[in-house]
């Protein structure tokens, strides 16, 4: 279950949910190809700085758990010397798109073994679409999956053994489908010893402070990054564009220039301990891409037209509600 705030922003989000339970990553980026999903690309270079800092202080390998990994996007792009403009054009390829499941497998086993494998690294998918994170385990995209639903179970003992090996965990898009008490089941198991560190990209619809105040149990302080904010993707429609500003507005954020221009925007939280971040605060640790300049690939982002008018809808909205008499 999610949490209430979330499941109301929820409502008026397109559902995907047909795309992750496909066999294979084709239908992912088809679709999401179209809407010019992007926001794996930009925590691409997020990432591999993360990791970077991590590395130095610590021997071997950095294992990084990603929540809601579906079919191992980010962990190709941490493992191998791969873009995700390389992926998607893959994965859309005409000449793909008649291959058989089994024989799209091979082919892609081939594939990441054909690229230069970042030996620093090891990465941990977890989702609760089985078919997703059997394909990534797989083909070699993730090195461990696991298909749980921490939001109303905790994990197998095999499953919290793997957890617990963390280092980093990282979400680029499921926090408004899974709440603290994903976090919080994660953590339990991630704290001991040395705390993993926590880089969430959150819709700027989502709160976090939840979600913050459970990594601050184990020891973790949580900065949010200033001076970026981070396309995900395009809208869908004229509603769901309505109910993002709307959402974002209600949380006192401006959307002129955002939400407005037809995109839905994340913000990057980073949570560490006191200790890390005195040393070397978000600001200096990362270098960012926003986004906001890409040339739309697909076409015309033409929601971005109704932007101002959705903005002034929203802020109207809140006005009624702020006079209205109380009963």
């Amino acid at each position: 279950m999610t949490q209430p705030v979330y499941s109301r922003f929820n409502e008026a989000k397109t559902n995907f949910d047909h795309i992750y339970v496909e066999p294979d990553p084709r239908q992912y980026f088809n679709y999401l190809g179209q809407l010019d999903y992007i926001i794996p690309h930009l925590a691409q270079p997020i990432f591999e700085q993360l990791i970077r800092a991590r590395a130095a202080t610590q021997d071997g390998p950095v294992t990084v758990l990603d929540l809601g990994s579906s079919y191992g996007v980010n962990g190709a792009l941490m493992k191998y010397a791969l873009s995700y403009d390389a992926l998607r054009d893959r994965y859309t390829a005409p000449s793909l798109q008649g291959v058989s499941k089994d024989d799209m497998l091979e082919l892609d086993r081939a594939f990441y073994l054909s690229w230069p494998r970042n030996r620093d690294v090891r990465v941990i998918g977890l989702d609760i679409s089985e078919n997703a994170v059997h394909y990534a385990q797989a083909s070699g995209a993730i090195d461990a999956g696991i298909c749980a639903d921490l939001e109303s179970e905790d994990p197998t003992p095999k499953a919290a053994a793997v957890i617990s090996e963390a280092d980093i965990i990282v979400s680029t898009g499921c926090v408004g489908y899974v709440t603290s008490k994903t976090f919080d089941r994660v953590m339990a198991l991630a704290c001991k010893g040395r705390p993993a560190w926590v880089a969430s990209f959150v819709l700027r619809m989502f709160p976090y402070d939840k979600i913050a105040a459970t990594l601050a149990t184990c020891g973790l302080e949580t900065e949010k990054f200033e001076g970026a904010t981070f396309v995900q993707r395009r809208f869908t429609d004229h509603k769901e564009m309505e109910a993002a500003v709307r959402a974002v507005e209600n949380r006192g954020i401006d959307t002129r220039g955002h939400e407005t221009d037809g995109v839905y925007h994340a913000d990057l939280y980073v949570s560490r301990p006191r200790s890390a971040i005195e040393e070397l605060p978000i600001q200096k640790l990362v270098n960012v891409v926003s986004g906001a300049n890409k040339p739309w690939a697909i076409g015309t982002n033409v929601l971005g037209r109704h932007g101002p008018g959705a903005r002034q809808r929203a802020r109207g909205s809140m006005r009624r509600l702020i006079l209205a008499p109380e009963s």
